[in-house]
This record gives structure tokens, C-alpha cells and sequence, in this order.
């Protein structure tokens, strides 16, 4: 064949890539999703199994007598008090009542059935329904306040 007589041919295009194996960049990004998910669901059961362990707390020290439970109620609320503040665990009267309506608009302690707390353990008996209602809410305070931190 002379230089003439040549035959050129259409360039050729490669191969688009596979989409499988990934590329290194997208196993390290799956890595770190991965480690994001597992933090997150551990710091998850970790809260979820720390709350439930403060309820069974509070279920079992509010055992027997309405009164014998208003005084427990009241204890183990003034130790989850000293989470937040070292000196709200010597509040008396209106201010502890007020301390444990929080910040909020509610005022289910210094208005509503709360005020059992304060002078419930030394009364003989206690209306069961009031108590009930006091005892629940004296309940999801204690756990708020245990899961508030400094």
C-alpha cells in the first residue's frame, strides 16, 4: 500500500465506566454515613435506657400510702433539682413550687395539683384522684429535670 491509499477510520469513543465497583471517594462517604447513623442510635438507647431506669426509679419509691409516696415524690424531685441548681433543693414552700412550675406559662404546681408536694407527706390521707394528678406530674417533672443537664 502507497501513502495514498490509506484507509483513516472514525475515531472511537471508550467505554462509559461501570457503575460497580464504586469509586474510593464513595466508599469513604458510605463509611462516615454509616458511623453517623451508629453514633446516633447509640447516643439514642443510651438516653432512651437512662430515662427508662429514672421512671423505674421514681415507680419504685412511690410505693404505699399516698402520703408515704408525696414525701418520696417530693425527695427524689429535690435531688433532680440540684442537677440544675445547688441551692433549689433548700427552696421552701411558694418558691420550691414555683421552681418546679419551671419557666413555662403552666403553673400546675403553685396553682393546679402540684401543691400536694408540699404539705402531702404529713397528711394522714390524701384524696386519691388529686393525688394521682399530683403524682403524675411530680413524675414528668422528675424526668425533666433529670434529663436536663448544666
Amino acid at each position: 500500500m502507497q501513502a495514498s491509499e490509506l484507509v483513516l477510520r472514525d475515531v472511537h469513543v471508550p467505554a462509559a465506566p461501570s457503575l460497580w465497583p464504586p469509586a474510593p471517594g464513595w466508599w469513604l462517604m458510605a463509611a462516615a454515613l454509616m458511623l453517623v447513623v451508629a453514633v446516633a442510635w447509640w447516643i439514642r438507647r443510651r438516653r432512651s435506657r437512662r430515662l427508662r431506669a429514672w421512671s423505674e426509679l421514681f415507680e419504685e419509691a412511690c410505693t404505699g400510702a399516698p402520703s408515704s409516696q408525696a414525701g418520696a415524690a417530693s425527695e427524689l424531685l429535690r435531688r433532680a433539682a440540684r442537677r440544675i441548681d445547688s441551692s433549689a433543693d433548700r427552696l421552701q414552700g411558694e418558691a420550691w413550687l414555683r421552681f418546679l412550675d419551671g419557666t413555662g406559662k403552666r403553673r400546675d404546681f403553685s396553682e393546679g395539683p402540684g401543691r400536694l408536694l408540699l404539705e402531702g407527706g404529713y397528711r394522714r390521707e390524701l384524696p386519691a384522684k388529686q393525688w394521682d394528678a399530683a403524682r403524675e406530674l411530680a413524675r414528668q417533672r422528675y424526668l425533666a429535670l433529670m434529663a436536663k443537664r448544666k
